[in-house]
């Protein structure tokens, strides 16, 4: 159930995550969408009413050359089944997507982060591991919660 990195070799704009969870799509629906849950196991989420054109903020601990703040804006909302949000980093300019497809045994969830910049390589090894990172807590955090 861990996150299957699925990033072609050589790609530098893109990165692409799958996930076979045995959970319902409601269930991880939930997981992506519930601010509390959010900041379980992506990070400290502000602002965030689930509308499109909402703007949010996630909130990481600042780094040197960087403050901690995600700007993001919700540009698709499907329930339960697709959701996609401007992710912005500095001059780093990216959306996110989630797609979630029903199984047999519960959901395939897919996570597309794109529009990486070619001058970008460095962030886009740091978001490729943040999200296994992440990826990981997801899993952990669906298995222990009703």
């Amino acid at each position: 159930m861990n996150p299957i990195d699925k990033t072609a070799k050589g790609q530098t704009e893109s990165i692409s995550f799958e996930f076979d969870l045995d959970h319902s799509p409601a269930k991880v629906w939930r997981a992506l969408t519930d601010p509390d849950l959010l900041t379980e196991w992506l990070l400290p989420v502000f602002d965030h009413n689930l509308e499109p054109d909402a703007t949010f903020r996630f909130q990481a601990p600042p780094q040197p050359g960087w403050d901690g703040t995600v700007n993001c804006r919700f540009l698709e909302i499907e329930a339960q089944r697709k959701l996609s949000w401007r992710w912005i980093v500095g001059d780093i300019d990216t959306v996110v997507t989630f797609t979630l497809t029903p199984t047999v045994s519960g959901t395939r969830l897919s996570l597309v982060q794109s529009g990486f910049k070619p001058d970008q390589k460095q962030n886009f090894g740091g978001a490729r591991y943040g999200w296994k990172m992440m990826g990981e807590r997801l899993v952990e955090l669906l298995a222990r919660t009703p």
